[in-house]
C-alpha cells in the first residue's frame, strides 16, 4: 500500500487540499482528510511536497512511436527496442495510457517512411499487444488511422479489428484541396519542404492523389459497423465540413479529430462529438497547416481532449499554460488529458480520474519555475513505476 500526502488533489469536480490518499493494490482505496486513512508499517508513504496529484494521462492519437522506430527515411531501429524506450519516454510526461497511432498508408509519393510498410505496421502491432501481457510500464494501445485509398490493406485491418488488437479507429483522407490541406499552396510548402520538386511536378503530384480511387461510403460504412460489433470507438479525422460531420455521425464516429476551423469543432460539439486537437498546437501557438488554434478553440469550450500527436512532452505543458491563458479551471484542463479521453474511448469506468475504486493510475506533478511543471512520480495499476529528484 501507498499513502499519498501534502498534496493537492485533482479529482473530476475539485482540488482538494489537505486530503491524503491510499492506494491499496492496483485501486485508489480511499481519499480522505489528512490524518484519517488508518496505515502500518508495510505501507509507503509518498510526500507530494505540495505539487499536484493528477490522474495519469491517456494519449489518443499519437505517432511518436513511428518517429522513435524509424528516426531517418532509411534508419530502421529494432521494433521492441523502440517500443521500450518509447514507454520510458512516455512516463516521464505523464502518459499512463497511450493509443499509438500507426498509419495504415499507401505511398504519399514525395515522404516515404519505412514504418508505414504492411509487413512493418504489421509487426508493431503484434508488439503492442503481446506488451498487455509481459513486463511493461504504460497501458499500450493500437490506434488504427486507416488511409481511405489504401484499399489493399482493407482485409487485413478488418483481421487487426477481430483479432482484437485495434482499440481506436480513424479514417482519413490527406487528399490534397481538402482536409488538413485544403490550402494547397501549404500542400505545396509541405512537400518542398521534403521533396525538391518542381511547380509542374508538385501539380502533376496533386492531380494523382486528386484523382486516386478510394474507399466509398459502404465501404466505410461496413468497417465502422465491424469496429462497433468489436466495441471499438470510431474517429474522424481532419473535418473541414457540417456535412461531412454529419456524415461520419452517421456511421458511428464520436470523435471529431483536428477539426479544421474553429466553426466546424463547433458544429462538432453540437453534434455530441468529442473535440481533438494537438497539444503541440498549443504550445506553437497555431497549427503548422494555418488550421484551427487550438488555444483559442479551447478558449472557446469547442476542444474536449489534447492529444500529443507527435510531441509527448507537449501535454502537460498545455494543461497549465491553458489555465492560465484561457482563465479556465485548472480542473478542466486536466480533464482534457484524462477524463475526456477515457470518456471517448469507453475506458472511463476503470481510469481518466482520481475516485475511489478507479485504477491508481496517479501523477505527482511539482513546479520547478513558477512556469514551468514537471512530473516527479508516475504511479501505473497501483505500482509505483517512476520518481525523479530534482536537486538544486
Amino acid at each position: 500500500m501507498y499513502l499519498i500526502t501534502n498534496g493537492l488533489i485533482i479529482t473530476e469536480e475539485a482540488i482538494l487540499e489537505g486530503f491524503d490518499l491510499l492506494i491499496k493494490q492496483d485501486r485508489i482505496e480511499r481519499i480522505a482528510l489528512r490524518g484519517e486513512i488508518e496505515w502500518n508499517e508495510h505501507t509507503e508513504v509518498i510526500d507530494a511536497a505540495g505539487g499536484y496529484i493528477s490522474p495519469g494521462f491517456i494519449d489518443i492519437h499519437s505517432d511518436y512511436i513511428e518517429h522513435m522506430t524509424a528516426p531517418r527515411p532509411t534508419s530502421l531501429m529494432d521494433f521492441n527496442l523502440s517500443l521500450r524506450e518509447t514507454e520510458k519516454e512516455l512516463i516521464s510526461h505523464g502518459i499512463t495510457t497511450m493509443y499509438h497511432s500507426l498509419s495504415i498508408f499507401k505511398s504519399v509519393d514525395y515522404k516515404y517512411r519505412p514504418i508505414r510498410e504492411s509487413h512493418n505496421v504489421r509487426k508493431l502491432i503484434d508488439l503492442i499487444d503481446q506488451a498487455h501481457t509481459s513486463k511493461h510500464l504504460v497501458r499500450h494501445r493500437f490506434h488504427a488511422r486507416f488511409e481511405i485509398d489504401n484499399l489493399a490493406e482493407i482485409d487485413n485491418l478488418k483481421s487487426y479489428i477481430t483479432e482484437k488488437k485495434v482499440h481506436l479507429i480513424s479514417f482519413m483522407d490527406h487528399t490534397p484541396g481538402q482536409g488538413q490541406y485544403r490550402d494547397l499552396e501549404v500542400y505545396k510548402k509541405t512537400v518542398k519542404g521534403y521533396q525538391d520538386l518542381t511547380e509542374e511536378g508538385i501539380d502533376e503530384l496533386i492531380a494523382n492523389h486528386q484523382t486516386k480511387q478510394k474507399l466509398t461510403v459502404e465501404g466505410i460504412r461496413e468497417i465502422a459497423q465491424l469496429a462497433k460489433d468489436n466495441q471499438i470507438a470510431i474517429a474522424s479525422h481532419d473535418d473541414d465540413s457540417p456535412q461531412k460531420l454529419e456524415l461520419v455521425q452517421s456511421f458511428g464516429a464520436v470523435i471529431s479529430e483536428f477539426p479544421i476551423t474553429l466553426a466546424i469543432a463547433k458544429k462538432a460539439k453540437e453534434l455530441g462529438m468529442y473535440t481533438v486537437a494537438g497539444a503541440p498546437n498549443v504550445i506553437l501557438g497555431g497549427s503548422h497547416s494555418r488550421n484551427l488554434s487550438a488555444a483559442e478553440a479551447v478558449c472557446e469550450e469547442s476542444i474536449d481532449i489534447l492529444c500529443s500527436d507527435y510531441y509527448p512532452a507537449a501535454m502537460l505543458h498545455a494543461v497549465f499554460y491553458l489555465a492560465h491563458h484561457c482563465k479556465k479551471n485548472l480542473v478542466d484542463m486536466f480533464k482534457m488529458v484524462s477524463l475526456h479521453p477515457a470518456k471517448a474511448v469507453n475506458i472511463d469506468e476503470e481510469v481518466g480520474s482520481i475516485r475511489e475504486g478507479k485504477k491508481a493510475d496517479l501523477l505527482i506533478i511539482e513546479k520547478i519555475e513558477p512556469d514551468f511543471p514537471v512530473i516527479t512520480t508516475v504511479f501505473v495499476d497501483g505500482k509505483l513505476i517512476q520518481k525523479t529528484n530534482y536537486r538544486i
